[in-house]
């Protein structure tokens, strides 16, 4: 185990504190996932680069971390609370498809640019619907405790009854009489004892056609249930991080934390990390405010927001180079900025083969190593590491221009400092330089991928023309359909 100390801050108790896993070497790391309903934006993409850095991290220190990752599928309503139409029904009756088609449809695009951000995949991806068996036995073991009650097939968990031997609230720091109070009565909540109350189980209505057999008639898991009945079942009763973006600390999180305690009569998590918003103009980006843009639109430059096509690992190193709970706000500036920073450093990493070693140099490398684990040790200060890491650029490109001197153990260590920061704890993927390649090979093998993806077209395997195509165009490879043939050409970057 790496003797280095990690301090992560915990939402909780709002301060760093040192990370001491509960049965070291082994770390269980929850961390909630996507809604599968549409293409993820670039505000799905932060969480997923936050915990993937993490989830690198904790492994390169040599802690065994069984990383789970949720896809809700069922249960998340459009207001995020216990009304509305189910955010995946909903799609699929506006595309007259099966809730289970849109759900495979975008769950395989998320994987794609989870892919292309070169996200690891999580050790578990349970998805909601294939563990409503897990929710109804933690709804009912929370009935049993007497957190919940139920009224017409649903059942609400009682707020105000956990509160009077626990704190709802303490994660977000709300207070319960302020909630009571500020909380306005909405029209089909009148069947809760108090509307800070939120539902366990909801009573299908004839309409939804999302739903399962119950000890309480058919129906549908509450939104939080979920999380905190899969996080149990394959992390225990007790684990150590549970993590998400800000978005999600009221009410989601805190209401895990009332589930959690209310079935198990113990606290779940012991560190919640959250990772803040990326805004456009100082405004949360997000579906429900009609302000995002998709990954695959920033990967392709199709949006009226955009100047050009980002590559996916500029967006990644975008996202490092600001610390995770800081606020990071999209431009087109901020954007072209980080991707000649990564060139930079890119360059750097290609030109320490063409140094000629010296028998001597000044520079220190293992003092530029120390400085980075320093700021990653210090609750994944990122901003920080990359700054050393563009000090090691700086003195990679003194000795190549002869300015300096590099000995071959320094070169070795640069290489070394190179791999282990920036390939494998933040991820970013080094491109293998080659050289021009034939343009008959070239067009060859373009028109040879368009056939087949033509064929597939005339089968209806659209999957499979999709998946060329969107992988065309990540190579800055247009393709345009006509009627009577597929033309393309190589945009300009």
């Amino acid at each position: 185990m790496n003797p280095k100390k990690l301090y992560l801050y915990n939402t909780l108790s709002r301060k760093k504190e040192l990370f001491e896993p509960l049965n070291p070497p082994y770390v269980g790391m929850y961390v909630c996932g996507p809604t599968v309903y549409s293409d993820a934006h670039l505000g799905h993409a932060r969480p997923a680069v936050t915990f993937d850095l993490l989830y690198r991290y904790l492994a390169h220190l040599g802690y065994k971390v069984r990383y789970v990752r949720n896809i809700t599928d069922v249960g998340h309503l459009e207001s995020d609370s216990d009304e509305g139409e189910d955010k995946i029904a909903k799609k699929a009756r506006l595309e007259k498809l099966e809730p289970m088609e849109i759900v495979q449809n975008y769950t395989r695009h998320y994987h794609q640019d989870m892919d292309a951000l070169n996200i690891l995949s999580p050790n578990i991806e349970p998805f909601a619907s294939g563990h409503i068996i897990e929710q109804i036995e933690m709804a009912k073991e929370i009935l049993d405790n007497d957190y919940a009650y139920e009224v017409n097939g649903s059942i609400y968990f009682d707020v105000l009854k956990y509160n009077e031997k626990h704190h709802y609230g303490k994660l977000s720091g709300r207070v319960i009489e302020d909630m009571v109070s500020s909380t306005r009565e909405l029209e089909g909540q009148d069947e809760k004892k108090n509307n800070v109350d939120f539902a366990l189980w909801k009573k299908a209505s004839p309409q939804h056609i999302m739903r399962w057999a119950s000890p309480w008639g058919e129906g549908f898991p509450g939104w939080h249930l979920e999380c905190s009945a899969m996080s149990r079942k394959y992390l225990g009763e007790q684990f150590d991080i549970h993590g998400g973006g800000m978005d999600l600390l009221f009410p989601h999180h805190e209401c895990e934390i009332a589930q959690s305690v209310a079935a198990n009569e113990k606290e779940a998590v012991k560190y919640w990390l959250h990772n803040n918003m990326i805004t456009i103009n100082g405004q949360k980006m997000g579906k429900s405010l009609d302000n995002f843009i998709t990954l695959k639109q920033f990967f392709s430059g199709e949006h009226e927001a955009l100047k050009k096509p980002y590559k996916p690992m500029t967006l990644r190193f975008f996202m490092l180079q600001a610390h995770y709970r800081s606020t990071l706000d999209f431009s087109n500036e901020a954007l072209m900025a980080a991707e000649k920073g990564l060139e930079r450093l890119l360059e750097a990493k290609n030109k320490l083969k063409n140094i000629k070693p010296s028998n001597k140099s000044s520079l220190d490398v293992n003092k530029l190593k120390k400085k980075c684990y320093e700021a990653l040790n210090d609750d994944m200060n990122t901003p920080v590491a990359i700054s050393h890491l563009f000090d090691a650029a700086r003195n990679i490109n003194s000795a190549f221009d002869n300015k300096s001197t590099l000995d071959a153990q320094q070169i070795k260590d640069l290489n070394q400092l190179y791999d282990t920061f920036f390939t494998d704890i933040f991820g970013i993927k080094v491109p293998i330089i080659q050289s021009e390649p034939d343009e008959t090979l070239l067009n060859g093998l373009i028109e040879t991928l368009l056939e087949i993806r033509n064929n597939a077209r005339k089968q209806k395997k659209f999957e499979t023309s999709d998946f060329i195509r969107d992988k065309l165009n990540e190579l800055n490879i247009e393709i345009k359909d006509t009627k009577n043939e597929t033309a393309w050409n190589i945009k300009k970057s």
